[in-house]
């Protein structure tokens, strides 16, 4: 596998066509990007300023520093009922960790289970030398977990599961997850459990698998600070394994990119701290945009839409006769409106779209208008 054989990140291709749109002078509505309109708190911007001007400017240890992984070990222990220790902890911002997990793990085994749709698993998977193979969902973008039990097999190295979704915005119910997990217990094979969205969950809990009894020799938990602190561009997050995964995971880091800057992971022990405030201030805010994207798209005619319990993502389907790249296309064309096709987060993808919540009320209210207007056109 060379680099150059691997596709580029879709939501990139979708940034790339909308930035020279903007270059052109021409506005643009976006309904694309993965991130929250919202600024960083200040309180943890100023935590991360008073760091570097006390001098935490220099190298620090691969796994993080004792400070943020004591907050990390803390926080998981807390909020998540997963019994971790600073053995079993790392500082990765969670996008690095899927791929440093896949590097970890690698073994004789050579499959990894996806969700499709699901999210750019495949390419990271790829470039550790293992062959994606995708597990569908129901109509309804829900996980069967029988039947994705049905797919371990002699080969399998690992599955991943994503809740909340993205693109779905579904949450997997704790009776799929324990399915999942006894299945990949008895045949050896690990659970990778990408919870990068789960503060935003908004009717169900958020349940974590690596939570459950004997969790350390079975599941890897990848967690992010991106969501839930509005800190996207700070590239912070964390893992939660077993000792020898994360030991593979620091040689990872150590022959890439050496650590992570000491003042984010200042900023970011405060914020697993003490940010609750945030994140529920974050939160309020997601839900009344949800309810009102909700509102909009049940009543589009063209579109069909599934429930949208956790992650801030409507992922409808649409009656139009095209691919889902020509839809984005031109609904970006005409109307200056961005989505993410379907079809970039895998072959059951393809008939949908993907809309981000994720911008100000007044810029989703406008780009739904766009978008109400292309389906009838």
């Amino acid at each position: 596998m060379f680099i150059s054989d691997l596709a580029g990140s879709p939501s990139l291709e979708m940034v790339n066509l909308v930035l020279q749109k903007i270059a052109r002078g021409e506005k643009v509505i976006s309904l694309a990007i993965g991130e929250p309109v919202y600024n960083t708190p200040s309180e943890i911007i100023e935590v991360a300023y008073e760091s570097m001007k006390s001098g935490d400017t220099h190298y620090t240890s691969s796994y993080g520093t004792q400070e943020v992984r004591e907050a990390i070990v803390e926080k998981v222990k807390r909020k998540n009922k997963i019994n971790a220790s600073l053995e079993n902890s790392i500082f990765i911002t969670s996008k690095q960790s899927i791929y440093s997990t896949f590097m970890a793990i690698a073994g004789k085994r050579k499959k990894v289970l996806l969700p499709n749709p699901g999210y750019f698993y495949s390419e990271p998977a790829m470039l550790a030398g293992f062959s994606p193979v995708r597990y569908d969902l129901r109509d309804d973008l829900s996980l069967d977990a029988e039947k994705i039990a049905e797919k371990i097999d002699s080969d399998t190295a690992a599955i991943i599961i994503n809740t909340p979704g993205n693109p779905t915005g579904r949450v997997i119910d704790r009776g799929d997850l324990e399915t999942i997990y006894e299945a990949c217990r008895k045949k050896g094979v690990h659970i990778i459990s990408d919870e990068a969205y789960e503060d935003l969950v908004y009717e169900k809990e958020h349940f974590s698998v690596g939570s459950l009894e004997d969790s350390p020799n079975v599941v890897i938990t990848i967690f992010s600070l991106s969501k839930s602190y509005s800190m996207t561009g700070w590239r912070a997050g964390y893992t939660i394994a077993r000792e020898d995964i994360v030991t593979n995971i620091a040689r990872v880091i150590e022959h890439t990119y050496t650590c992570s800057p000491p003042f984010i992971q200042k900023a970011s022990a405060y914020a697993l701290k003490n940010g609750q405030k945030f994140i529920e201030q974050f939160k309020n805010e997601f839900m009344k945009k949800r309810e009102y994207v909700k509102s909009r798209l049940e009543v589009m005619n063209g579109l069909s839409l599934r429930p949208i319990e956790g992650a801030f993502y409507a992922f409808p389907s649409y009656s139009k006769k095209k691919k889902s790249t020509e839809f984005s296309k031109e609904l970006l064309e005409m109307y200056g409106t961005a989505v993410l096709p379907g079809s970039a987060f895998g072959p059951a993808g393809e008939g949908h779209i993907r809309i981000s919540f994720g911008g100000s009320m007044e810029s989703i209210a406008t780009g739904l208008d766009m978008l109400e207007k292309y389906l009838t056109s």
